[in-house]
C-alpha cells in the first residue's frame, strides 16, 4: 500500500518537473522578453505576435515549443526578484555578440507596438549594464530597432 501511495506521488511530481533547467539560457532570454513586453503595462497583440516570431527564429522552435517557452518564462518572470536571475545565465553562458544579440531582442520586442516607452528604455538600459553590453552599442541597437520597425523613425523614446 506504501508503496504504492509513493508510485502516485513519484508520477505526481514528474509530471511537474520543470521542463527547462533554471541555468537554461533559453528561458533567461525569454523571461527577459517577456518582461520587456509587459514593463509598460499594456501588452498588445503585435508584442504577443513579435514575441512568438522572435523567439521561434532566435531559438528555431515550433509552434507548440514556443508556447511552452512563453509559458515557462512567464512564469520565471513572475518569481523573480529582479533582473539578475536572468542576466547572470545569458552573461555566463552567451560571449559578447550573443548578449548583444539579447539586447537587440529586447529593442525589436519594445518597437513591435510602434513606440518605446520610458519604463522600457529603461529596462533595456538596465538588462544592457548587467550584461555588460556598453552604452554606445546598446544605443547602435536600438536605431537599428527602430529603423526596422513599423513605423520607422517616427518612434518616440529616450536613449536612457
Amino acid at each position: 500500500m506504501f508503496g504504492a501511495i509513493q508510485k502516485v506521488l513519484r508520477n505526481l511530481t514528474a509530471e511537474s518537473e520543470p521542463v527547462y533547467d533554471a541555468g537554461d539560457p533559453k528561458v533567461a532570454t525569454a523571461a527577459l522578453a517577456v518582461h520587456a513586453i509587459a514593463v509598460d503595462g499594456i501588452v498588445e497583440e503585435p508584442e504577443k505576435n513579435k514575441l512568438r516570431a522572435v523567439l521561434q527564429e532566435h531559438f528555431d522552435l515550433n509552434e507548440e515549443e514556443t508556447a511552452e517557452l512563453i509559458a515557462e518564462a512567464r512564469r520565471r518572470d513572475l518569481e523573480a526578484i529582479d533582473l539578475y536571475a536572468f542576466t547572470s545565465v545569458i552573461k555566463r553562458t552567451l560571449d559578447e555578440e550573443g548578449r548583444q544579440g539579447v539586447v537587440e531582442m529586447l529593442w525589436e520586442l519594445v518597437y513591435a507596438d510602434g513606440e518605446v516607452h520610458e519604463f522600457e528604455d529603461n529596462f533595456i538600459w538596465r538588462v544592457a549594464e548587467l550584461l555588460g553590453v556598453s552604452s554606445r552599442e546598446r544605443i547602435a541597437l536600438k536605431l537599428r530597432a527602430e529603423r526596422e520597425s513599423p513605423r520607422g523613425s517616427d518612434n518616440g523614446g529616450s536613449d536612457g
